[in-house]
């Protein structure tokens, strides 16, 4: 089939939440992909950065199709052999104790709001039940997650929303202060608002948080879908800031390209999930912890998160030396491999404008160009990726 084939089929038979797309994208390896009219692709949004080790890493096709032959489900009510692995895998090299496994990044940030509010009334504090969450946040999109999310834009057509929550603006620790009541059980922050504009939380930001949420009896939850798994140049997010949560939630890049989530918590908080409060049917199955197992392991043996932070670098120092070609770029921002080049103009024609020069990425909040590569890039990816940018960025002006 070709594009325009697919196109013509997927808008006939598939709801369109998506919008218009320009391609149907059928192959891939390494950071490049291909569409279905043979033309290649540099992949620097990385499938909103689920591909952290590229497309189709050998170790993890080599793990999805041993475990494939073996056993590709089976319920939650047995244990599972490469669930278990891959929770000690996590649990060694984290702050956590112990993990619940589930589909997805808005399923964890679920079971993330549930777990807070259990722990406060098991604690005997019945009047705790509100949770804080930023502005421009993005915790996913099911109707709790979406209500966390403090975007008015993904609130529209869904009203009325769940309440308990309470929004305040991002990298302010004075509103933040100044919101925590008694009622308040948990924050619910990301290290770096990615979806938000690639907005990074200042330095004491974070450490304030947990010195508010220890003054107020209230658990930190780190939101880290987009920023673990190595992506900011430690394997936490948390590690890059140097705080530590009480409850971390995680997907994207952990399934190597498979659907996972996890959440990641200390023992005695999770506690407050026994048998019967909280489940998942697919979550943790053979098949998709058994690749999350490869690619974790990937990420610790080759020591990507330090190559992220070195190429990350790189990329940020590359597209920061655009600024003094093109007067609409106001500045570069982000850590490791999640980058942001803010422009003072429509940032959507330059996304497209990428894509047909052969560079996926995407625009966010408008006035944001978002990179979000493979840690396996290296230099000369970069450089392509520039090049690009470049000449998208000529044929916007």
């Amino acid at each position: 089939m070709s594009n325009a084939s697919i196109k013509a089929e997927a808008t006939q038979f598939i709801v369109n939440t998506y919008g218009e797309r320009s391609l149907a994208l059928v192959r891939g390896e390494g950071p490049y992909v291909w569409d279905a009219d043979g033309n290649r692709y540099l992949d620097f949004l990385g499938g909103i950065a689920v591909n952290g080790l590229g497309h189709c890493h050998p170790a993890v096709v080599a793990a999805i199709t041993e475990q494939a032959r073996t056993l590709i489900h089976c319920s939650n009510l047995y244990y599972i052999e490469p669930q278990v692995r891959l929770a000690k895998l996590l649990v060694e090299n984290s702050f956590a104790e112990q993990c619940f496994f589930c589909n997805s990044g808005a399923e964890a940030n679920e079971a993330a709001i549930k777990l807070a509010r259990k722990y406060a009334k098991d604690s005997g504090k019945s009047g705790k039940f509100e949770i804080v969450t930023m502005n421009q946040s993005f915790h996913g999109r099911t109707l709790a997650a979406i209500t966390a999310t403090a975007q008015p834009k993904y609130h529209k057509g869904f009203e009325p929303l769940p309440s308990g929550f309470r929004y305040v603006p991002f990298d302010d620790l004075d509103a933040a202060k100044a919101a925590m009541a008694s009622s308040v059980c948990a924050v619910l922050v990301e290290p770096i608002q990615s979806e938000g504009g690639v907005n990074v939380a200042s330095p004491g930001y974070l450490e304030g948080l947990r010195k508010l949420c220890d003054a107020n009896g209230a658990l930190l939850i780190f939101d880290e879908v987009q920023t673990s798994m190595g992506r900011l140049g430690t394997l936490w997010g948390y590690e890059s800031f140097g705080v530590v949560p009480d409850v971390l939630t995680m997907a994207k890049s952990l399934g190597g390209g498979t659907p996972i989530g996890a959440l990641l918590s200390r023992r005695d908080i999770a506690a407050s999930f026994g048998p019967g409060t909280h489940a998942s049917t697919f979550g943790g199955n053979p098949l998709v912890t058994a690749a999350a197992h490869a690619a974790l392991t990937t990420v610790l043996n080759e020591n990507l998160p330090a190559h992220a932070a070195k190429v990350g670098a790189y990329l940020s120092e590359r597209m920061a030396a655009l600024r003094g070609e093109f007067p609409c770029i106001v500045g570069t921002r982000g850590r490791g491999l999640l980058q942001g080049l803010v422009v003072n103009v429509d940032a959507k024609p330059i996304a497209a404008k990428c894509i047909e020069e052969g560079l996926l990425t995407i625009s966010t909040n408008d006035s944001v160009l978002r990179f979000l590569p493979p840690l396996t890039i290296q230099r000369e990816h970069v450089d392509e990726a520039v090049a690009i940018v470049r000449r998208a960025l000529k044929a916007s002006q």
